[in-house]
């Protein structure tokens, strides 16, 4: 498993300097970026980031995968109900290792029940999921650090009410495993007073980081992925990422590289794998940059107002409908590619007599063209000046998903010491909550129902009916 971070085209000398960075740029930050691995080191001396050692964890992992043998006897369906960072990783790493598999038949899937995950309290989307299961054959992971998660709260409690009617008062419970904080909260309260098994989220791990717990090791090991060569990948990968050495940790650079491209203007940061494994990671990344950096406060407690805008794009797909806006629209992106050297399948065209038009891809295979189309666009986008740098792994396994991940949360976490926020707290995701809360008449929130109010009285209302 080799990971490789080619950022040519992020510099000056291959961009030009207004939006390209100089090697200058990189070495006036070099006594910042060794302040802020001295405190990512002393943090995690304090037991302040639990996220970093995750891989090392081996009593968790063997739990896990002692309940994942158990629910894989027991179960045809297993289904996550969470939101966020409780559901994101989960589909990311599903979709990467298990491309097809709810689509194949149980006898290509021996002893592996189908994974669903459900993060939307859409009424159609979760009734449509239902329908798809027998309640009897069906497993609820039901995933919440707070245990109050309101869209979490809403599908557990349907949940429960269809596993009862169909298999009755003594043995829902039987169709649930809570994941949720170690002693707090309404989940933790259930798992200790009515017998519904449970695995606990490890303390000062958030939501967005914990992908490497029970969030996501537990469903997919269920559905078959080796969750142990997972966490292998992520571990052999720290040595990479957790040492002070700008220039040759990748997670540092580049989130050094992108903090430099936003102090140039560069807002919006793009994601784009040339792979249909890796098009959730890009997804999973989205709300790992946008609620990491995304702050209106720094950690001076100044208004800052700060973060780069993560999009997720897919390559080939996207070069016929985004590329042109990256290409030709304002100059505000930074685009970051996933490259595979070796797909695990390949196709060869052979030459059709009847089209010589098409001639010119005889002989050349699906593997080799979507490579060159991503080596043409980088081209392109760095003629025109835009920067671009390509994340390079040698195959989509385990252990390569394992290191992507541990990557981007390093990255992340760096980045958001960089641009002087928090990255581990998401005070804006709080206010609607409390909003929520208040017009689905919780108790204690009767004050912020009053300030909904007032809101709402503020302006005229203008409503169009068509």
């Amino acid at each position: 498993m080799q990971i490789s971070l080619d950022y040519t085209n992020m510099m000056a000398d291959a961009i030009g300097a207004e939006y390209g960075v100089s090697d200058d740029e990189l070495a006036a930050l070099s006594s910042r970026t060794a302040e802020i691995h001295a405190q990512i080191c002393q943090s995690r001396e304090q037991g302040e980031l639990p996220f970093f050692d995750l891989p090392e964890e081996s009593e968790m992992l063997a739990e896990v995968q002692v309940l994942a043998a158990e629910l894989r006897q027991s179960f045809e369906n297993i289904i996550v109900l969470g939101i966020g960072g409780s559901a994101l990783g989960t589909a990311a790493v599903m979709r990467a290792l298990s491309l097809t598999h709810n689509l194949q038949g149980s006898e290509q899937r021996p002893g592996a029940p189908r994974l669903f995950v459900l993060d939307n309290v859409d009424p159609d989307g979760f009734s449509a999921h239902l329908a798809l299961c027998h309640p009897a054959k069906t497993c609820f992971l039901v995933v919440s650090k707070s245990g109050a998660t309101v869209e979490t709260s809403c599908q557990f409690l349907l949940a429960r009410q269809w596993v009862e009617t169909a298999v009755g008062t003594q043995n829902f419970q039987d169709h649930f495993v809570l994941i949720t904080d170690p002693e707090n909260g309404v989940l933790r309260a259930l798992a200790q007073q009515h017998g519904y098994r449970s695995c606990t989220i490890p303390p000062g791990v958030g939501g967005r980081f914990s992908v490497l717990t029970p969030v996501g090791l537990l469903p997919l090991a269920c559905a078959g992925v080796d969750i142990a060569a997972l966490m292998q990948g992520a571990a052999d990968f720290a040595k990479k990422v957790c040492h002070g050495d700008l220039m040759t940790n990748p997670a540092y650079l580049n989130a050094t590289l992108q903090y430099l491209a936003y102090q140039k203007g560069l807002k919006i940061s793009v994601m784009m794998p040339y792979s249909d494994r890796l098009r959730d990671i890009a997804d999973w990344f989205r709300q790992l940059w946008a609620e990491s950096l995304g702050k209106r406060y720094g950690l001076n407690g100044q208004e800052l107002f700060v973060g780069p805008t993560p999009i997720n794009a897919l390559g080939t797909t996207d070069q016929h409908s985004q590329v042109q806006l990256y290409m030709e629209g304002p100059v505000d992106k930074v685009v970051t590619f996933i490259a595979v050297d070796r797909f695990a399948n390949d196709l060869k065209m052979s030459k059709y007599d009847a089209a010589p038009q098409l001639d010119y891809l005889s002989g050349h295979s699906m593997a080799e063209l979507i490579g060159v189309e991503l080596l043409a666009t980088t081209a392109a986008l760095t003629r025109n000046h835009r920067p671009n740098c390509t994340l390079r792994v040698s195959e989509v396994s385990p252990e390569s998903v394992g290191a992507l991940l541990y990557l981007f949360e390093v990255q992340t976490l760096f980045a958001g010491y960089l641009f002087e926020v928090n990255p581990l707290d998401q005070p804006g995701v709080e206010e609607g909550k409390q909003f929520t809360y208040a017009l689905m008449g919780r108790e204690g929130f009767e004050e912020k129902g009053r300030e909904y109010a007032s809101i709402q009285s503020r302006s005229k209302p203008r409503l169009l009916d068509c």
